[in-house]
């Protein structure tokens, strides 16, 4: 991925890596209402990692800028060349905050939009603006036209099926988003209760009682309450959070500069604290915390030094080091414990033995970088996501080729996840589009769920019963939940 000079951190000033007009988004106006502000990346502007290697960019928000990110993270523009003072704009867009309400099932029965968009008084229909969507997002790409590329080879599916049924969408959370690679920061760990990222704090949100709880703040110094050998009892001051990872009572939050913190929910303060590495280029790009066959809880740091460390957490040690000759962008340990899916900034990915770090089998087919990955809960199907537009599912008894190539609308696939029946599995694309496809009939058929925003993460509860999407944008953003849609006959109720 990026590496840190190149990172896009967002502050007062928007993305440090492109300037105001590299920015590409749309707006439309009628009256005193603005349509949402999206935005896109444009990789005409970006340019590749070579070309970038030199640059001077920014890469951290001044010590006051985070506390307004939410306010100024974006570039607000004109359509045609349309142009109004930056007062009135900010008074549009306050007076249209005040104005957008949460919404729930039953007022979108009723045909009101799930993220209360109030189409009917724009001058743009939602369709419309969804296929100027369609026809000008650009997708950011490692390797240029790589999305083109694996268009020849994608499964067509099935659109259609309904497996999850929105149930609710809140703006009393708003998930934010440090790097537009990374998306895994939204962690459900029960069918009401969800994590996320929301600037320097992580944030509970509980869909039973509707009520919000801080329950770590990173914007001052924290340092460990516990003493654990190999702790870094000084802690960090100020960390910027890249990744998360939650489940059951443990929180393992990645840091930017290779930082680890580890909490228990049901603890206060915070157990551990490590830095991973002091390499310049040390950001933590994913974590997975899983069992380890022994009972011990562990979990994976994935990072951008081309390393990928495991911790148990039982001892709070360092128990295994691999290196690759790549940065590790996403890791996923299969169910029995056996064998790793490794990632990164490399087409191909390696399937590795986990006791020895040696490579069991690459896996090639992707044309970009890759980002995600995830296991099937029976231990013999994984998925990987790509920004080549496509996600990959692989079969461990014939690794050769991927038994189906899944395509996104829009661009690069940066988070997937499993049910944990197996029944499902969910896509995410950097922004608009999440697919729930029906993994136990061979991924022939698929759910478009369709909003607008960027997406900071997807979860499944551990019951499947529940998925959560957050949604990053200035005016819109929010969580959403959608609930699994049950059929159950007359004979189930006796």
């Amino acid at each position: 991925m990026l590496s840190l000079q190149r990172r896009v951190i967002y502050g007062r000033k928007g993305p440090s890596i492109v300037d105001a007009d590299q920015i590409l988004h749309l707006t439309a106006r009628q009256g005193d209402l603005l349509c949402p502000p999206f935005f896109f990346f444009d990789p005409n502007h970006e340019g590749n990692m070579s070309q970038q290697q030199g640059d001077g960019m920014e890469y951290a928000a001044d010590d006051n800028e985070m506390a307004e990110v939410e306010d100024d993270m974006y570039f607000r523009g004109r359509m045609f060349g349309d142009s109004e003072s930056e007062s009135d704009e900010d008074d549009e867009y306050d007076s249209l905050e005040n104005r957008i309400t949460d919404t729930t099932a039953a007022e979108a029965r009723k045909g009101k939009d799930i993220q209360g968009i109030p189409w009917d008084r724009l001058s743009i229909s939602r369709e419309k603006y969804r296929q100027t969507r369609l026809e000008q997002y650009k997708n950011y790409e490692n390797i240029p036209q790589s999305g083109e590329q694996s268009e020849k080879e994608c499964k067509v599916t099935c659109k259609g099926g309904v497996y999850y049924d929105f149930w609710q969408n809140t703006r009393s959370v708003k998930s934010t988003i440090l790097h537009f690679q990374l998306r895994n920061l939204v962690w459900s760990t029960s069918k009401h209760d969800v994590y996320l990222v929301s600037n320097y704090s992580i944030i509970h949100w509980s869909s039973l009682t509707s009520k919000r709880t801080e329950i770590l703040n990173v914007s001052g110094h924290v340092a460990p309450c516990e003493k654990h050998p190999g702790s870094l009892l000084e802690g960090f001051t100020q960390i910027q959070i890249s990744t998360l990872a939650v489940r059951d009572k443990l929180l393992i939050a990645g840091g930017f500069q290779g930082e680890l913190i580890c909490k228990y929910i049901d603890r206060p303060g915070v157990s551990f604290c490590s830095r991973t590495t002091y390499d310049e280029n040390a950001i933590t790009n994913a974590v997975d915390i899983y069992e380890h066959p022994s009972g011990a809880v562990h979990f994976m740091a994935s990072n951008n030094d081309c390393g990928v460390r495991d911790f148990d957490m039982e001892r709070f040690q360092l128990s295994k080091h691999f290196f690759f000759s790549w940065p590790v962008n996403h890791t996923s340990l299969s169910p029995d414990g056996k064998l790793l899916v490794i990632v990164g900034d490399n087409p191909e990915g390696l399937l590795v033995d986990s006791q020895t770090g040696k490579t069991v089998m690459p896996l090639c087919g992707h044309m970009d970088f890759s980002f995600a990955s995830a296991w099937h809960p029976d231990g013999r199907m994984f998925a990987t996501g790509n920004q080549d537009k496509t996600c990959r599912v692989w079969d461990v008894r014939n690794l050769s080729k991927s038994v189906s190539v899944l395509k996104g609308n829009l661009g690069a696939i940066r988070s997937i996840r499993f049910t944990s029946d197996g029944q499902f599995m969910a896509m995410a694309e950097p922004a608009d589009f999440v697919h729930v496809y029906d993994a136990k009939h061979g991924f022939e058929k698929e759910q478009e769920i369709d909003f607008f925003g960027e997406i900071s993460g997807v979860s499944f509860s551990p019951d499947t019963e529940s998925l959560f999407i957050g949604v990053w944008d200035r005016t819109y953003g929010s969580l959403l939940q959608y609930n699994r849609r049950r059929s159950y006959m007359y004979l189930d109720s006796l």
